[in-house]
């Protein structure tokens, strides 16, 4: 019996060490400082902008019992082969960004133009070239944040920014209005909206939204945009596989009109279409889309996102 005691014990102990490590292992950053938290995760360059136009990004810090005395932004660009696939340059130093360290939490934004993004970058052996004008919408620079502490310790950070080259309605929103009907019942509003939809150009008129559905995470989905900005859901992804909705048949207004009917979602004269904002770029999208679950029924949503400009 003794015996059996010592080892329950000895069992406890390893465990009790285990999760202690473990616990260290989830908090390191934190302890240590050099955590960054990216907010800008995708910024769209719009070919023809010039090459004194000023791209903006940005990034938040918290200081831990180590200080963060700076962090250098790197970048890499992925160029689009012929057959789709896509081909990474050398990665080099695009910024270095001096911290404050007496400051426990600060957000700090960085600018960059043309020049600045291919200056040092090569697929090759060839350089990007000095014209913007042969990009291709889907090409894009990433760029990674890596962290120097007071100790020396030099840290990577998982979180990166993209750079997409894409149309005018590709970037981050947030949501000013939004609402998820269940089975023709008001289920949620504006409030349970995700803080950020990340939106992506795959081509001239195809757009990727990278997440959410609705208020579901998990998920992406695709709209087309005419020449006059009004919204249409294709019925197969760019691969040729269709269309889904948290797994289940996407549905829209033209496909399922009475679902949309029945819970005072507007599908004609004000949803569907995008709203070019000119003078600040705060270009606004209004959309209803849904999916339809068989053998319970429809799932719609209304939302009315706003384009957030750095």
């Amino acid at each position: 019996m003794k015996k059996i005691n010592l080892y329950l014990t000895l069992i406890i102990a390893v465990l009790i060490t285990s999760c202690t490590a473990d616990n260290d292992l989830l908090t390191q950053n934190e302890n240590q400082g050099g955590l960054v938290t990216v907010k800008s995760k995708l910024v769209g360059y719009v070919v023809g902008n010039g090459d004194t136009y000023q791209y903006k990004a940005n990034f938040d810090i918290i200081q831990g019992e180590e200080k963060t005395t700076k962090v250098d932004v790197y970048k890499f660009f992925s160029k689009k082969n012929l057959d789709g696939s896509f081909t990474n340059s050398n990665r080099t130093l695009l910024k270095t960004l001096i911290l404050d360290t007496g400051v426990s939490f600060n957000n700090y934004e960085f600018t960059f133009t043309y020049p600045e993004l291919i200056q040092g970058l090569s697929i090759g052996g060839s350089p990007l070239p000095t014209s913007d004008t042969t990009l291709q919408i889907g090409e894009s620079w990433t760029l990674v944040f890596v962290s120097t502490l007071t100790d020396g310790k030099v840290l990577e950070n998982a979180s990166t920014a993209k750079v997409a080259v894409g149309t005018r309605f590709a970037g981050t929103y947030k949501c000013n209005f939004g609402a998820y009907y269940r089975l023709g019942v008001f289920s949620t509003g504006t409030a349970d909206w995700p803080g950020s939809t990340t939106i992506e150009s795959v081509d001239e008129t195809t757009y990727k939204v990278v997440e959410y559905f609705g208020i579901f995470n998990n998920n992406e989905y695709y709209f087309n945009m005419d020449s006059n900005d009004v919204i249409t859901y294709p019925a197969n992804r760019p691969d040729g596989s269709p269309q889904l909705g948290n797994g289940q048949p996407f549905i829209t207004c033209a496909t399922n009109p009475t679902d949309f009917a029945d819970v005072s979602i507007d599908c004609t004269s004000t949803s569907n279409r995008g709203v070019r904002d000119n003078v600040e770029g705060k270009d606004k999208l209004y959309m209803s889309y849904g999916y339809f679950t068989t053998g319970s029924g429809p799932r719609v949503f209304y939302h009315e996102l706003e384009k957030i400009v750095n």
